[in-house]
């Protein structure tokens, strides 16, 4: 799969996103380390603390399609989804709680999961390792010292 088609598959699933609160569509795709491919997009909510962001949503389909040590890259995108075709200038990274579900997957499978963070209409792209985005993350191993 190529670049560019992980990030179609991104702007896609943002044009699936609930977002009449903030009306900043977001959407996530998830590639395997086998090419399987899981999309998702946030989900607001009228008590704000309950929505989902993209990439939780893609995670979470992630590990039931395929596992989330099985997590090779992943293609996030928004902007403006209210029309036929995702709008926006900035690419869109992940939030911080978002990164510590990335960073999770990465400590899973060993990898510095690849993050390609794309603007609405798919014009501009970052790519980014997870690892960049969170160093020094809290993960499965920092657990180690809590067994008995």
């Amino acid at each position: 799969m190529t670049d560019k088609d992980l990030i179609e598959a991104a702007r896609q699933a943002a044009l699936k996103a609930y977002a009449p609160y903030s009306g900043f569509s977001v959407g996530c795709a998830i590639e395997s380390v086998d090419g399987e491919m899981v999309t998702g997009a946030n989900m607001e909510n009228a008590c704000y603390r309950l929505g989902i962001c993209a990439e939780q949503s893609a995670l979470t389909a992630a590990q039931h399609a395929f596992g989330l040590d099985k997590v090779r890259r992943i293609a996030v995108a928004g902007g403006d989804g209210s029309g036929d075709a995702l709008r926006g200038d900035a690419p869109v990274t992940p939030c911080g709680g978002c990164r510590q579900a990335i960073l999770e997957a990465a400590h899973l499978s060993g990898e510095d999961v690849e993050i390609l963070a794309a603007n609405g209409d798919g014009s501009k792209v970052e790519r980014l390792h997870i690892h960049n985005l969170i160093p020094h993350g809290f993960g499965p191993a920092n657990l180690k010292d809590s067994e008995a």
